[in-house]
């Protein structure tokens, strides 16, 4: 089915899918916002940062490492790694690859309460899952079925690079009161987490402020943080990735909520109404994708609600497998879904090249 708008997928949504549920209009929004995540999973791991990449991290405060705040993705130094197979006919557990890291007799080691991985009986695949944790370090284990491996990565626990997606509504022509809590809860976050703290001047200007360090512009701090001019351990790039509701602000008309998170990311993303559309339309030509999101928001037969097997986290192993060559083959296009609002950067290929420069330094 071909869709004109946010609105129109919305409204199909909530007659079709959400029908059942208390508020249909509030549950298909929150499936909309569950597209924007998976978009950037997807974007991140085309981009080959999937083995850097940690889930519903808890991100703790500068200063304040007891205050934790969880974001949808963040990237983190790969330290060690192991590539290992996946036995596809019983699938991928933590315990096995435990046994093979050699990791059953390290008083150190913290196993997570993850269990499977690779569940080939429920059709299902953990992103990110976690294996367990050191003092200084994160293991995380990226399964991949379509080349029949997994690449468990030890990772630096602190984030160098961090990723929000913030998506936010309006009923009829009036925005909705959670919309400028969001763009601060949000905007909070993204300067409270980085050792790089922002100094705005009367007139606008941003200044970067490193503790023991000469203040100078916030821009360029970054730009010697990454090429290695400046030792900065606890910096982390943070990045929103926005959308919005049948076009109730653009990239020119940047509304308060918008203005807000634009002010606090080192870069802020613009999901484009058109970009999101084009991805719901052409996922749901996906057998696998359209029956997994189905699923998903529907009951069985005894009523219980069945588990989401479409999410950033837990998605089902075809649909995995769908949406990964999806955007392997149509990655060029899905570039162009994006504006970039930080009047600094042009291109993702500067992003791309500041990502990849931080998850090299030691």
């Amino acid at each position: 089915m071909a869709y004109k708008s946010i609105d129109e997928v919305q409204n199909y949504f909530a007659k079709n899918i959400f029908n059942r549920t208390n508020d249909a209009k509030k549950a298909s929004g929150r499936a909309l916002g569950t597209f924007v995540e998976l978009i950037t999973y997807y974007l991140l791991k085309t981009w080959k940062f999937n083995n850097n990449m940690s889930i519903e991290t808890k991100l703790p405060e500068y200063g304040h490492p007891d205050l934790t705040h969880n974001v949808e993705f963040t990237l983190h130094q790969v330290l060690e790694q192991q590539i290992g197979g996946i036995n596809t006919g019983l699938g991928l557990s933590t315990s096995n690859i435990i046994k093979d890291l050699g990791l059953l007799n390290d008083t150190d080691f913290r196993k997570a309460a993850t269990q499977k991985i690779v569940n080939i009986k429920e059709n299902v695949i953990k992103n990110c899952a976690v294996l367990g944790s050191d003092n200084d370090c994160c293991y995380i284990v990226q399964a991949d079925m379509t080349t029949g491996r997994y690449v468990c990565s030890k990772l630096k626990n602190q984030a160098y690079a961090m990723f929000e997606c913030k998506r936010v509504g309006k009923e009829g022509t009036s925005k909705g009161p959670q919309t400028i809590e969001k763009a601060k809860q949000g905007a909070y976050v993204a300067i409270k987490v980085s050792g790089l703290q922002r100094i705005t001047t009367e007139n606008g200007g941003i200044y970067g402020f490193i503790e023991g360090k000469k203040v100078k512009d916030y821009y360029q701090c970054i730009d010697d943080i990454v090429r290695g001019q400046l030792l900065l351990p606890c910096f982390v790039l943070t990045v929103g990735i926005v959308s919005n509701h049948g076009n109730w602000f653009t990239e020119e008309n940047q509304n308060k909520e918008l203005r807000v998170l634009n002010n606090s990311y080192d870069w802020l993303l613009f999901l484009t109404d058109d970009g999101l559309t084009t991805f719901i339309q052409d996922m749901l030509e996906f057998p696998a994708c359209r029956d997994a999101f189905e699923y998903s928001y529907s009951s069985s037969d005894d009523g219980k609600k069945n588990p989401n097997i479409f999410t950033k986290s837990t998605i089902s192993i075809e649909a995995d497998k769908a949406l990964t060559q999806y955007f392997r083959e149509n990655i060029r296009n899905i570039e162009k879904w994006f504006n970039i609002l930080t009047s600094r950067y042009k291109s993702l290929e500067e992003l791309k090249e500041q990502l990849t420069e931080l998850g090299k330094k030691k």
